[in-house]
């Protein structure tokens, strides 16, 4: 399968996003508490308005945004928390080691030295590949994990 590649929302253009998350199963499972059906303008106020937030898209080989995610600052500028992951179906199985490794060169390079991510423990997939990608499980509490990886430089 051919590797994802990153592009920086530089712009906070939601129209991809609306996209994506058109499913509202889809929708409900990256974000259980947005408004159904997907409302760019509540995304952006609510969910990724922050002035420090940053927004990701994954693109395919021709260039199509297939994914999204989110790093908004943690307990400190040095922190980035994970959120708002998404892959296409079609995309699934496969890619996750790709975005891992995606998300944690974004975070390098908005100055994180530690990144940290919440999963759904029922998510066997996802917990397995994080902790395969050096992720470090701190707690769980209503159904979430919270983990954690130190980036090197």
């Amino acid at each position: 399968m051919a590797r994802l590649t990153l592009y920086r929302n530089h712009a906070r253009d939601l129209a991809p996003l609306a996209r994506l998350l058109a499913d509202p199963d889809e929708l409900a499972l990256v974000n259980p508490h947005a408004a159904q059906p997907f409302d760019p303008g509540e995304w952006a106020m609510k969910w990724v308005g922050e002035r420090d937030d940053e927004t990701f898209y994954l693109l395919d080989h021709e260039g199509r945004e297939v994914g999204f995610f989110a790093l908004r600052v943690g307990v400190g500028p040095e922190v980035r928390h994970l959120t708002y992951v998404f892959v296409e179906k079609r995309m699934r199985g496969g890619t996750g080691e790709d975005l891992a490794r995606l998300a944690e060169d974004a975070a390098r390079d908005l100055g994180a030295l530690t990144i940290t991510l919440k999963v759904e423990l029922d998510n066997e997939p996802a917990l397995n590949l994080y902790r395969k990608a050096g992720y470090e499980e701190l707690s769980r509490r209503g159904g979430m994990a919270t983990m954690r990886r130190d980036l090197d430089g």
